[in-house]
């Protein structure tokens, strides 16, 4: 088979996943995909090894989640088609209208030729302007984990609502080969990974994590660092790097008055542990409340205190109304455990 604890005010919920109902892809192969792993061209066997290795990592992750997994690497490639020609069926098969996210992670080796970035597959490559058309007609949540040299290029073209965007590299100028792939992988089920300690990690921790152990990487080696990772998720095309934060807390506020990026992924879980109760689209309705009361708090100094107060109570009772609608729906087990506070 081819297979952002942050000050949110005391009275909110914690954010938490979205739902991930379970696949079995061993037994449907045929299901639209949930994570689509590709790894490109490997270029030598060390290199093969090193994207195969954080292939598996990622499949392990999905797999717990009971995602249907597609793998795209030498050994499961097709004998009939291009990776290239491959990647952009599974993609259009998983176009379906769906509250499930699409995840779609790369792992390879890019270039880029002072024009345009390129995936090097087995095969033909792929560029921003051709991974862009084939998402376009997705109506589904979207996280795209570039982890090769060049990625930076592909952020701009990829960048839109309701999609996180992680590239291994700021530009497509950065062309050494990236050591985020490894990094990023081994944060996806690390304990470490969890900063707000809700019992899972988010997208955002993951990302925070696995920039971090790569700034170290070159700091610890004595080398010049070759790689600056970014992750978009609030569709300005912009992209946020690990060091503007200190744990999850941003150092400067955004420019332009703008937004920061990692409201959304700290939302995406992987591998979800709470709530998974909450049915899909009253999840989905709950976080975005929580996000609006972020926005409203972004606007506080601009407002009069009664007037964000009284709009910050309106939110907070809608939020408190599907909570309770939730807490008397029938649950699969015997218990689930209670969203944490966020102080």
């Amino acid at each position: 088979m081819r297979t952002y604890r942050t000050p949110f005010g005391p009275t909110l919920l914690a954010m938490t996943a979205l739902l991930c109902g379970t696949v079995d892809t061993d037994a449907d192969d045929s299901a639209p995909a949930d994570i689509i792993i590709v790894t490109g061209a490997e270029g030598s066997a060390d290199y093969g090894r090193d994207f195969s290795l954080w292939g598996d990592r990622w499949k392990r992750a999905a797999e717990e989640a009971g995602l249907a997994v597609r793998r795209l690497d030498q050994a499961d490639s097709s004998d009939e088609s291009s990776d290239k020609d491959q990647l952009a069926k599974w993609i259009k098969e998983a176009g379906a209208v769906s509250d499930r996210p699409l995840w779609l992670v790369y792992l390879g080796h890019g270039t880029y030729d002072r024009r345009s970035a390129r995936l090097n597959l087995r095969g033909p490559d792929v560029s921003p302007d051709e991974l862009k058309e084939w998402l376009a007609p997705l109506r589904r949540p979207l996280a795209v984990v570039l982890c090769s040299s060049a990625s930076g290029d592909f952020l701009p073209a990829l960048s839109g609502p309701d999609r996180t965007i992680i590239t291994a590299t700021k530009s497509g100028g950065e062309l050494n080969y990236t050591k985020f792939g490894d990094f990023l992988s081994q944060s996806l089920l690390d304990p470490a990974t969890d900063l707000d300690k809700d019992g899972q990690n988010s997208l955002w921790e993951v990302f925070l994590a696995g920039s971090r152990k790569t700034i170290e990487y070159y700091e610890t080696q004595g080398l010049l660092q070759t790689e600056h990772s970014l992750l978009d998720d609030n569709a300005d095309q912009q992209g946020t790097r690990a060091d503007s934060f200190r744990g999850l807390q941003p150092i400067e506020s955004a420019t332009g008055g703008g937004q920061l990026d990692g409201r959304l992924s700290h939302q995406w879980h992987l591998v979800p542990t709470q709530d998974t109760n909450w049915p899909a689209d009253l999840k989905r309705k709950r976080d975005e409340l929580v996000l609006s009361v972020l926005s409203l708090r972004d606007r506080k100094a601009s407002l009069a205190e009664d007037a964000y107060y009284l709009e910050l109570e309106g939110i907070l009772l809608e939020l408190a109304k599907l909570t309770r609608r939730v807490e008397g729906m029938p649950t699969s087990t015997d218990s689930n455990p209670a969203p944490s506070p966020v102080p």
